[in-house]
């Protein structure tokens, strides 16, 4: 085993100096360790003094991350009601019990203790984001002091010190490696790089190089892979790495959805409207000669009738359902605005590994005798000679395992010896067979300096061979032969140059690639023997293939109008070549898009950042800096972000974007608690699903504030009318809170389950700055809401005309107007449906909900008028035949101009398209 030692020492005194003049960390991945070293004052064969360690600890403070500052539970409680539609509907539960109607006041404030109670559960879950950070302490770190070694509380590491690493370890603080022996680290949660990094103690890395290119530093939360380590620690606590991204995403504030944001925007118009009519109705009725005490209940119930108690109701029921819906499709949401959100996405940003691939290394093509072959799943041809050899010599230099039990698989080990174990296995040539046959009599260890693995092994007849695989360069050097289909030839500088050749063209199709070779051994070899006189034999290419299906998808947000870029932190190439496969390298013009390396990111402008991002469709070794600004570029060009994310490098970028979404299978348990949903397959087509399944949702708020709306606007026009033209109140003060409470409410939950109208996934994405109330839908709910009014007049005045306008018969003829509006009400939800379809078209039935709720305000109706403790409360009295006859012609008359109305727009080949 060959190890690289670097000791330096320092007769420096210890004072430690950790920061640049300007306040900025020092560069330490950049500066000569010898130079970091000073920097820390410290002795890196000895360690610290005991005494130098204390007086730090005293002046930069514990290593721990700092936690969060959290609300109380009862905080969090209280801003739930910080609405201003909640503080038009506790209004309003407040007027309706001065007026005695304890039912509606109950109903009011239900749905406001609801809508909290849902609030504040799933605010009180997101707010852990941040301790989950300190899910990242490590308990104890072997450390260097007065040159011996000791275990201590990893807290108690400062700058300076000299930590020991072996593998399995996760590294306690950020550190210059000082030695190490076959370093590897994992370093998936901090850069987002999807295989394990060889680290190395005099590589040279540029001032700007990211995070995953800095081989000379270990890093705060990642772990030790293979081999061991030892490393001068120069940042501890919330100057780590991982500690900069605490302080980000405590930096970061939750983005309002655009749900949030247009139903606050409502509340005010809605709180104009109300005042408006208090002072209007109120004042016009005085002036054509009610009383006034009478027309201030009047005017303040159709204020309330004007506040749709409902909406708040059948919208935090629409989004549950959603997230319900959403659930089953194995997309968790852990906040419900969000599920809106969803339906308005504009762009997603999508991590490479696992979630467009699914990060399982697979072999798929070997370069052998001058041909390419390609390999694919379990397949059984038969194989030449020299590919037959490539695939065994895989097998054989591998420190992977698989380890079966029962029926269950488990591979063990670095993705691509596991893959070239799995190659093996479809080849018929078993693991444990091999293991038999050819067992394993020396080795020497794969090292970030040779980049290679060699080992030995008996064959059956007692030869003993050595295996080799690595980087081809590396292997090449080692090699003074190659062999061909049917002969071994010298390796000329030729045929060095054909296998490098090879290995470009492999690679350029994002394939990893590792080159195999051997030699026959003497019995009394010597070391040397084993990397001196090998026969090349080929090379290997492997891949993380795409999941099944991701094309399909793309294809599906294409057509949507959303816009798909790939954020990841693995290799510019490897990015590069995936994107090209699905397509995500041009716009829809055909116009290429940029692949932008992380480097290119330093010292950008704000505007340069915009224009960064339109043009560019993947962004390869990113920092957590950097994924923050791409977000941020996307929302300052008005678009709604959803953020794909696993590590703790993704948390303040998922926290910052619209819609932010973890992986449920891979993902950290930060990056979880930072986002608004968590998939749990990990799967792109999930989010895609879930998008559908947003628009869905906001299709069904739509067409119920549709419905609402238009109602209310039809009571209150009743009303109005009636007064403005001298006629007696057509309704009573408990008959308009009874329909606001009953034939408003029931089928505006029932369109909220209305299934999606065919192609939601071929329009655009709604504009988020489009209001829930625009010019052209209002413009649709006051002529609908007209005709249920006129329809209701027409009903009161024939049964004034029939009855007279005083006693009994003015209480039949309210009554009457009462009917004709709760049955117009209950008939028009089907109007409500669809803006261009037919009432009758095939989707008729569609809706089980829309007809239970249908016959249940029906069966109200009928008992609001025949029971006698409901005649008595609503003042209402049991109606004729005739009276039935009048109160349906009425009650249809809104549904056959609506009809006309859709089929007059459809031979125009004007109609209104669903929103």
């Amino acid at each position: 085993m060959r190890v690289h030692i670097t000791m330096m020492a320092t007769s420096a005194p210890l004072a430690t100096v950790v920061t640049t003049d300007d306040g900025a960390r020092p560069d330490w991945h950049a500066m000569p360790l010898t130079h970091a070293i000073e920097r820390v004052q410290s002795d890196a064969e000895l360690g610290l003094a005991a005494s130098v360690a204390q007086e730090r600890l005293a002046e930069y403070g514990p290593n721990t991350l700092a936690k969060a500052e959290q609300r109380s539970a009862v905080a969090i409680f209280v801003h739930q009601f910080a609405s201003l539609l909640v503080g038009l509907l506790a209004a309003a539960a407040g007027i309706a019990l001065l007026l005695g109607d304890r039912l509606e006041a109950g109903a009011i404030l239900l749905v406001i203790v609801l809508n909290a109670v849902i609030g504040f559960a799933t605010e009180w879950r997101a707010a852990g984001a941040l301790d989950a950070l300190r899910d990242k302490e490590i308990p104890l770190a072997r450390v260097r002091r007065d040159g011996e070694e000791l275990a201590l509380p990893a807290s108690e590491l400062v700058p300076g010190d000299v930590v020991l690493l072996a593998a399995g370890d996760r590294v306690p603080a950020d550190g210059r490696v000082l030695e190490q022996a076959e370093l590897r680290v994992d370093e998936a949660a901090l850069t987002g790089e999807s295989l394990p990094v060889s680290k190395e103690v005099e590589a040279e890395v540029q001032v700007n190089a990211p995070l995953g290119d800095r081989h000379n530093m270990l890093y705060r939360g990642t772990s030790v892979r293979d081999g061991r380590a030892t490393m001068l620690v120069t940042e501890t606590g919330q100057q780590t790495e991982m500690g900069h991204i605490g302080s980000m995403l405590q930096a970061v504030k939750a983005t309002a959805t655009p749900l949030e944001a247009q139903l606050a925007a409502l509340s005010r118009t809605l709180m104009l409207v109300v005042l408006g009519l208090c002072v209007v109705i109120v004042g016009v009725g005085w002036l054509r000669g009610h009383e006034l005490l009478y027309m201030l209940e009047v005017g303040i119930s159709l204020a309330i009738a004007a506040v749709p108690e409902g909406l708040l109701a059948v919208t935090t029921m629409t989004l549950a359902l959603g997230v319900q819906r959403m659930a089953k499709l194995h997309a968790l949401v852990r906040r419900l605005p969000v599920v809106e959100a969803l339906g308005s996405t504009t762009v997603i940003c999508t991590d490479k590994t696992g979630t467009l691939t699914r990060n399982e290394m697979t072999v798929s093509t070997y370069h052998v005798a001058g041909t390419d072959v390609e390999v694919s799943g379990s397949d059984s041809a038969p194989l030449s000679p020299a590919l037959e050899l490539a695939i065994r010599i895989g097998a054989l230099c591998n420190d992977a395992e698989i380890n079966r039990e029962g029926t269950a698989v488990h591979m063990l080990g670095d993705p691509t010896e596991t893959a070239l174990l799995v190659a093996a296995e479809n080849a018929g040539m078993s693991s444990a067979v091999l293991d038999q046959d050819y067992p394993r009599v020396d080795e020497l260890p794969f090292s970030s300096e040779t980049m290679r693995m060699v080992t030995v092994h008996r064959t059956p007849d007692g030869t003993l061979i050595a295996c080799m695989k690595g980087a081809p360069a590396a292997v090449l050097s080692a090699c003074t032969e190659v062999a061909q289909a049917d002969a071994i030839i010298p390796l000329t500088d030729e045929a060095r140059d054909a296998q490098l050749a090879a290995n470009a063209k492999l690679g350029a199709a994002a394939l990893r690639v590792l080159a195999l070779a051997w030699r026959e051994l003497p019995t009394d070899y010597r070391p040397d023997d084993l990397t001196t006189g090998l026969t090349f034999v080929g090379l290997v290419g492997m891949r993380d293939p795409l999941r099944e299906g991701t094309q399909e998808t793309l294809e599906v947000c294409r057509t949507a109008g959303i816009r798909t870029v790939m954020i990841t932190g693995d290799q510019v190439s490897t990015a590069t070549e995936i994107a090209r496969q699905l397509g995500l390298d041009r716009d829809p013009n055909g116009q290429a898009l940029r692949t932008v390396h992380g480097r290119e990111l330093h010292d950008v402008s704000d505007a340069h950042w915009q224009a960064l991002v339109r043009d560019t469709a993947v962004f390869a070794r990113v920092s957590p800096e950097d994924k923050l600004r791409i977000v941020g570029a996307l929302q300052e060009l008005g678009h709604i972000v959803a953020m794909t994310g696993d590590g703790v490098n993704d948390a303040p970028a998922l926290r910052k974007a619209d819609i932010g979404i973890a992986m449920g299978i891979r993902g950290t348990q930060v990056a979880k608690d930072a986002a608004d949903m968590v998939l749990a397959d990990d799967n792109f087509a999930t989010i895609v699903a879930a998008v559908e399944q947003g628009r869905v949702v906001v299709q069904g708020i739509r067409r119920f504030i549709h419905f609402l709306f238009s109602c209310n606007l039809a009571e209150i026009l009743t009303v109005f009318v009636a007064i403005l033209v001298g006629w007696p109140l057509p309704l009573g003060v408990l008959q308009i809170l009874w329909l606001n409470l009953v034939t408003d409410v029931f089928p505006a939950m029932a369109l909220a389950l209305e299934p999606s109208s065919p192609g939601v996934m071929q329009q655009p994405p709604r504009d988020p700055d489009t209001p829930l109330l625009s010019l052209r839908f209002s413009g649709l709910i006051v002529w609908q809401g007209a005709v249920l009014a006129a329809c209701t007049l027409a009903s009161f005045a024939i049964a004034l005309r029939w009855y007279g306008a005083e006693g009994i018969g003015l209480q039949r003829a309210v009554t009457i107007s009462f009917m004709t509006l709760a049955l117009a009400q209950t008939a028009h939800a089907f109007n409500v449906r669809s803006r261009s379809r037919s009432l009758v078209s095939a989707h008729f039935l569609a809706n089980r909900w829309l007809w239970g709720s249908t016959v249940l305000c029906v069966l109200l109706q009928v008992l609001a008028v025949n029971v006698p403790l409901l005649q008595d409360v609503l003042k209402t009295v049991a109606l004729s035949a005739a009276d039935w006859a009048l109160v349906t012609a009425g009650a249809l008359m809104p549904v056959v101009i609506v009809e006309v109305v859709k089929l007059v727009q459809r031979r125009l080949h004007r109609g209104w398209a669903e929103e």
